[in-house]
């Protein structure tokens, strides 16, 4: 075990060490790439930035208008022929939007049914095979400025339905 760790630990300098061997074999200024990179990481940042701050506004006024409790309403009879608990379902909605507010959802699962239980196994087999469509699309479409997105957006949902039939599917066999 302590063979593991000390690996571990070691892996990251490793890495390092590789990355700036590699530029030195190769002759490049090291440093200069790195700053170079960063200085394009930060414009990536400043471009990304509003997107980000709409999309948790959008969320923050989705969850206290009142709206997403609704939504869970409406869909608690979908949600029951599903296999799907009431208390995971506002943690598949906000899922599709952001991954930070889902997950707090998910730990208040965790906190009140267990980790164990068919619902916590559900919320965290979900949250690791779908993925926050709305923010990744907007976040990476931004910077590579893509503007049709139609066909992605089908897909996207596509595979988090597949992501979420196979949750239920994997979390009945393991509770």
């Amino acid at each position: 075990m302590n063979l593991i760790i000390y690996l571990s630990n070691m892996l990251i300098p490793l890495v390092i060490f590789c990355f700036v061997g590699t530029g030195i074999l190769n002759k490049r200024n090291v440093y200069e790439d790195f700053v170079n990179g960063a200085k394009d990481g930060m414009k990536t940042v400043v471009t990304v930035m509003p997107t980000l701050i709409g999309l948790m506004i959008g969320i923050s006024v989705l969850g206290s208008s009142g709206f997403m409790g609704f939504l869970v309403g409406l869909l608690k009879g979908v949600s029951g022929k599903t296999g799907i608990p009431g208390v995971v379902m506002p943690a598949v909605i906000v899922r599709i939007f952001s991954s930070s507010a889902a997950t707090g959802l998910v730990l208040d699962v965790f906190k009140k049914f267990g980790p164990d239980s068919y619902e916590g196994i559900l919320s965290g087999i979900m949250m690791s095979s779908t993925e926050t469509i709305f923010y990744t699309m907007s976040v990476y479409f931004m910077a590579a400025k893509v503007k049709n997105t139609g066909w992605t957006v089908r897909g996207a949902f596509f595979s988090t339905l597949a992501g979420l039939v196979a949750s239920v599917i994997l979390a009945g066999m393991i509770a």
